[in-house]
This record gives structure tokens, sequence and C-alpha cells, in this order.
């Protein structure tokens, strides 16, 4: 995928870490359904942010590095690390070209990001880091846009605030990444899905709102602040109430990398 919308995830560290929701523990369940287990392996998370898929890898058993490009990301996976208990080795780098060494790795993950990357370099870094017989996973844990549903509501406003923003009426299907795991010569390719409502409070809305990629990490702070203002009201006159359900759907592909 290629966009010209590049958002800077670093200005959004602190709404990033504590509003935005990781992804739900099942995922590790349904990872190890088909095929891929934790206990003893070494894992590289690309893309980690806030380390939200990592720490389920590590509470899980793994050994887990962090790649990101954004060191204030880093710095809040790190404290949300300590508050889980869990270790993880985060550095600072870019999906397509980690700088780690050849076959270091039984798992590569890429939760949340694969579609900020170059795909045909990402998808040839990855199989180069996977020891032979390693797992690729790209996963996916979106907001639904329904009719008259709160998600609807926002996106139509982030899009007045932000009409660069392209990432609107999502389905949470990526069936491109499938493509370009297979045009990367990986094989086995499996996909899977599950549905579940994220309950918010409408300030923690607001602060995941500001966290993503078309808002505090695209908008100048005025502009940010108006729009939080405008995303209030909105709550406050069409979605009253103390908790909002946001239905969410987790994706995932997993692929193999077959023997040279």
């Amino acid at each position: 995928m290629t966009t010209t919308f590049r958002p800077d995830f670093g200005l959004t560290a602190q709404d990033y870490g504590r509003h935005r929701a990781g992804f739900p523990p099942q995922i590790v369940a349904h990872l190890y359904r088909h095929g891929i287990a934790f206990p003893g392996k070494d894992v590289l998370d690309l893309g980690t942010g806030t380390g939200a898929l990592a720490r389920l890898f590590a509470r899980a058993g793994a050994r887990v590095t962090g790649l990101d490009p954004a060191k204030p990301l880093l710095e809040q996976a790190r404290e949300l690390d300590r508050e889980a208990g869990v270790e993880i080795d985060y550095r600072v780098g870019t999906a397509e070209s980690t700088g780690l060494p050849d076959e270091s790795y039984d798992v590569v993950s890429a939760g949340q990001c694969w579609h900020w990357f170059d795909a045909p370099k990402a998808a040839a870094e990855v199989r180069r880091l996977l020891r032979p017989g390693g797992r690729a996973v790209i996963a996916h844990f979106d907001w639904l846009p329904l009719p008259g549903n709160v998600v609807e509501a926002t996106e139509e406003l982030i899009l007045s605030a932000n009409p660069a923003w392209t990432m609107g009426g999502g389905t949470g299907l990526y069936p491109r990444w499938l493509t370009d795991l297979a045009t990367a010569g990986f094989t086995g390719i499996e996909t899977f899905s599950f549905d579940l409502a994220v309950p918010y409070s409408p300030t923690a809305w607001r602060g995941r709102i500001r966290a993503s990629a078309g808002v505090a990490a695209a908008l100048p702070p005025d502009e940010v602040e108006r729009f939080d203002d405008a995303l209030g009201r909105v709550l406050r006159d069409r979605f009253p109430g103390e908790v909002l359900d946001v239905p969410h759907r987790t994706w995932a592909v997993v692929a193999t990398r077959g023997e040279d």
C-alpha cells in the first residue's frame, strides 16, 4: 500500500500508551490453533508502538524484541512493560531495514502497522529474519464503523477536520497482505478473525481518537484541541452515558517461511 499520508505517532505517545486498546489476549489462543506457540521462542514485533502485541507474546513465554522508528512510543512501551511485569528488548528501527541478523527469529509479527510499510521490502526483510519454518504474523485490531454508531460519527468528524485522512470506512479485513506474503515466497497462508466490543468511557474514547493517525499524529495542536472539543460535544449529544461499547474486529494472516 502506497500513501502520501504519513502521520507521526511519536507526537501522540502519551495518549497512545494510555488510551489505545491493545490487542485482545484471545489472539494468542487463535495463533496457537494455527500452529504458533510462544514458550521459549524468539519473536520480533515490527512497528511495535507501545508494545501491545509484544507484551501478549512475552506473557505467553516468548523472548520478544520490539522494533519501531518512534522512540517516544518505545519509552511508553517500557513503562507499560514495567506495570505488566514483563521484559522486552526495544530497538529503534524500520521494518524494511531492521539491521538485525539473518534467521534470528521463530516468529516475526506486525500489529496494526503493515499499511505504513513498503510491503515488498518489509516482506523480504521478514523472510530474511525468520528461521526456516518460521512464521510471519500480520495482525489488526480495528474499530468498526456501522450505520449510526459512535465510530461512524467519529470518522465523519475526523474527515471534516483532516480531509487528507484516508483510513475511514474500514472492514477490518486486509486481503492484500496475503498477496504481499505470497509474492515474497511465503507458504501455508491462513487467516482468522473474531469480533468483540471494547468498552470506552467518553474520556477514554476522546483520548483514543486523539492518538489516531488522522488527529494528533497529523494535525497541529490547536486543531487537535478544536477537534477534541467537537468530539466531546458529539458524544454528549448523540451518545450519552458512562460507557461506549465500541465494536472491533481482530484479523490476522499467518504464513510460513519455507526452506530455501
